[in-house]
C-alpha cells in the first residue's frame, strides 16, 4: 500500500519526531509511505478562527497535494477532524451561497481515505500489536477531535495495552477537555489554564511517568501546564511510543 504522511503544520514546525515516528513505525509494517513536499496547512486554524473562505484555497491545494495516493495518514486528530468532517460542509456551505458544486466535488475524493493514525492501524492494516517496546506507566488522554469529531473509541487503548513493557493506568475524567481548542486557548486564556491544571492533577493522580495522546497540539498545552507546575510527568504522542521497539527504544 502506497500511503502519503500529512504531518501538519504544528508537527512540522514543533514536533517532527512524531512524523519521522510515523515513517518508521508504517515501514516497520510493510507500508509504503512517502512525504509529498507540496503539503501545506488544511486550513483548519482559519476555519475555526471564522475565515471559512481564506480556508477553502488551503482545502483546495490538498485535494490536489494528496488526492492520488490510497490513503492519507495523519498523526493529527484534529486535523484529520478538518478533513473528514469539515471539509464536506464546507462543500454544502459553497452550494448554499450559489457558488456550485465546484469545491464539494474537488475535496469529496480525499475526505473517506484521511485517516489519524490509530484508524489506519486498526481499521485499515487490521493490527493492533504492532511490535513496540515501552517500559514506561502511562495514562492516555482522548483529545476532544479524535474523541468526539473522529470517535476514535478504544483503537488507542487496544494499541497501547498490547505494547511491551508498557502499564497503563486509567485517567480520571479522561473525556474532559485539557484547555487548549487553538484559539480558545488565546481569546480565553485563564478558562484555558484552569482546564489544563485540572487536567494534568488527574495525570499526576495515576502516578504514571508519560501522558500520551494522539494529538500534539493538546500535548503542547498539557506539557507547558506541566512545566510550569514543576510535575515529572513527560507527554508524548501515540506515535513516538508505537514505533519504539528493544532495538531501537524511544527517549
Amino acid at each position: 500500500m502506497r500511503v502519503a504522511l500529512f504531518l501538519t503544520c504544528v508537527n512540522d514546525t514543533l514536533y517532527p519526531d512524531t512524523g519521522r515516528a510515523v515513517v518508521r513505525l508504517l515501514t516497520r509494517l510493510g507500508v509504503d509511505v512517502d512525504f509529498p513536499m507540496g503539503q501545506t496547512c488544511c486550513g483548519q486554524a482559519h476555519y475555526n478562527t471564522g475565515y471559512r473562505h481564506g480556508a477553502e484555497p488551503l482545502a483546495r491545494h490538498f485535494a490536489e497535494v494528496f488526492g492520488d495516493y490510497e490513503a492519507i495518514v495523519t498523526p493529527s486528530g484534529s486535523c484529520g477532524a478538518m478533513v473528514r468532517e469539515l471539509y464536506p460542509r464546507m462543500g454544502e456551505r459553497a452550494r448554499a451561497e450559489g457558488r456550485g458544486d465546484a469545491l464539494a466535488a474537488t475535496l469529496a475524493p480525499v475526505v473517506p481515505k484521511t485517516y489519524e493514525l490509530t484508524e489506519f492501524l486498526v481499521d485499515v492494516l487490521g493490527v493492533t500489536d504492532v511490535g513496540a517496546y515501552y517500559p514506561h506507566r502511562v495514562t492516555y488522554h482522548p483529545t476532544c477531535h479524535g474523541l468526539r469529531g473522529l470517535r476514535l473509541g478504544d483503537r488507542p487503548r487496544r494499541l497501547l495495552t498490547a505494547v511491551g513493557g508498557l502499564e497503563l493506568v486509567e485517567l480520571p475524567g479522561a473525556e474532559e477537555c485539557c484547555g487548549f481548542g487553538g484559539t480558545f486557548a488565546v481569546k480565553n486564556a485563564e478558562v484555558s489554564a484552569a482546564m489544563g491544571a485540572d487536567k494534568v492533577r488527574n495525570a499526576e493522580s495515576t502516578g504514571a511517568d508519560v501522558l500520551c495522546a494522539a494529538d500534539n497540539s493538546c500535548l503542547m498545552h498539557i506539557g507547558g501546564t506541566m512545566s510550569r507546575l514543576g510535575t515529572g510527568m513527560r507527554p508524548v504522542h501515540i506515535a513516538e511510543i508505537l514505533a519504539s521497539t528493544k532495538e531501537e527504544p524511544a527517549v
